[in-house]
């Protein structure tokens, strides 16, 4: 079977209380082998470490953008103190999800960036990449990232072509999901598949980002239908849109970004190579 590797993933989600073990089922049984699980606030920690312990998944430990405003300093301490708590642990792969949000309105900018780039620091102390949150912020990211030199992959990505390329020239992967099954995204398909191979990883960012199949229209969800779920069972399906729109087979596609999603998150690398071995 083609292997898959989710590279985004909020397993944690309270979406998926009253089924993840059938979610992650699910997802095994289509061929998706790997989990990249994200905290978005110190309170997930424990329960992202936890996850990917029970689930044979990875995590990474980070402060979300959206969470930060109303968060004293010690949540920076709080990060720290679990890096250095479980740095050992071959599971923990990156510091994220952080980054910066100019989508929402009313947020702290200011303690954003002071947050995002502390967690850079952060990151580049404890000698891991980072999974970013890039929505309408990419120009400010990179403005940090240069001045603080970390790598990994900037999830979700749907910026300018200039903006993608300064970020693989960075050293970043760039990850796509649900939203390049929308046809209508013709800037963002157009990126998906012009873009060097090696600088493409997947993700589905479960519970959200639904892809095409799954969304549920504004009017429908003003009616009382639901929100469609994401979930990383999805996976697959959306590599094999963004395969058509490259000219490839799924397969092909598939060993390009498991191979990339190695390349960026480098434990990652070491875990699969371990578990080859035990094989």
């Amino acid at each position: 079977m083609t292997r898959w590797t989710d590279t985004h993933c909020h397993l944690d989600a309270a979406e998926f209380d009253a089924d993840r073990d059938a979610v992650v089922a699910r997802a095994r049984a289509a061929g998706v082998a790997r989990l990249v699980l994200p905290a978005v606030a110190p309170k997930d920690f424990d329960t992202v470490r936890a996850l990917a312990q029970a689930h044979d998944a990875v995590y990474a430990l980070g402060i979300h953008p959206l969470y930060v405003d109303p968060l004293s300093d010690d949540a920076l301490d709080a990060l720290r103190q679990a890096l250095d708590t479980h740095r050992d642990d071959p599971r923990l792969v990156a510091v994220g999800e952080i980054g910066l949000d100019h989508f929402v309105p009313g947020l702290d900018r200011a303690k954003q960036e002071r947050y995002f780039t502390a967690q850079l620091r952060i990151a580049r102390a404890a000698g891991l990449p980072v999974l970013l949150h890039v929505r309408r912020s990419a120009d400010a990211l990179l403005k940090h990232l240069r001045r603080v030199p970390v790598a990994g992959i900037a999830h979700a990505f749907n910026g300018s072509r200039q903006q993608a390329d300064a970020f693989v020239g960075l050293g970043f992967k760039l990850g796509f999901g649900g939203a390049l099954s929308f046809e209508p995204a013709r800037q963002l398909r157009r990126l998906a598949a012009e873009l060097p191979l090696e600088a493409i990883v997947l993700e589905t960012d479960a519970p959200d980002i639904p892809p095409q199949w799954l969304y549920t229209p504004a009017a429908e969800r003003a009616a009382g239908r639901p929100m469609g779920r994401n979930e990383p069972a999805e996976l697959p399906r959306i590599g094999a849109v963004l395969a058509a729109l490259r000219g490839l087979a799924p397969e092909a596609l598939a060993a390009a970004s498991e191979a990339n999603a190695r390349a960026a998150l480098p434990r990652l690398a070491a875990l699969e190579a371990a578990a080859g071995a035990a094989a």
